[in-house]
């Protein structure tokens, strides 16, 4: 069974939402889940397309940047998809993961993704190197050893852990480590 995602970043992308249910069903899904939220939040009806999704269904979307919010991200989705026997349909890339062309343009996809990652952390590594040679970069400011007597003063007042981690925004395991003198 095909089972259709649509979705917009906005409420006011109306048309951009219909314009996919639309060619949702033109390809024959038969149930379609959609939404209006942003990438980067929870989406609640792409969670129940992957829960309603069977052994030998296909999640299908109309472009990539309507279900993934990085390379990543869209990796996590197809092995959930998998895991149950299920395949993947991007119709603007053409893609289909129940073929072997399309589950090959997937993993170049994720290798290409973990490749990047490895350079960015190799030119930052690279840069705090730099910036310390020229005394530039000394890491992050310690900000719970900085508050250590006003950790202290609540936890004497009788504050657990996590209401002075609240009251000050920090972690309640830096509150423990300055706690024990950490």
């Amino acid at each position: 069974m095909l089972i259709g995602y649509a979705r917009t970043s906005t409420s006011d992308q109306e048309a951009g939402l219909e314009a996919q249910v639309r060619d949702l069903q033109a390809v024959g899904a038969k149930k379609i889940f959609s939404e209006q939220v942003s990438s980067v939040a929870h989406r609640v009806e792409l969670a129940r397309a992957l829960d309603y999704l069977r052994d030998h269904d296909t999640l299908v979307v109309t472009k990539l940047d309507r279900l993934a919010r990085s390379v990543k991200d869209l990796l996590n989705i197809v092995e959930v998809i998998q895991s149950k026997g299920g395949h993947l349909k991007i119709l603007a890339m053409d893609l289909d993961t129940s073929s072997s062309h399309g589950r090959l343009v997937l993993q170049l996809l994720g290798a290409i993704a973990e490749f990047e990652r490895a350079l960015m952390l190799e030119r930052q590594i690279e840069g705090i190197r730099r910036a310390r040679a020229l005394g530039k970069y000394c890491g992050r400011k310690p900000t719970a050893r900085a508050r250590k007597e006003e950790i202290v003063r609540l936890l004497n007042e009788g504050h657990g852990a996590t209401v002075v981690a609240r009251k000050l925004g920090i972690a309640r395991s830096s509150v423990y480590r300055v706690a024990s003198g950490g």
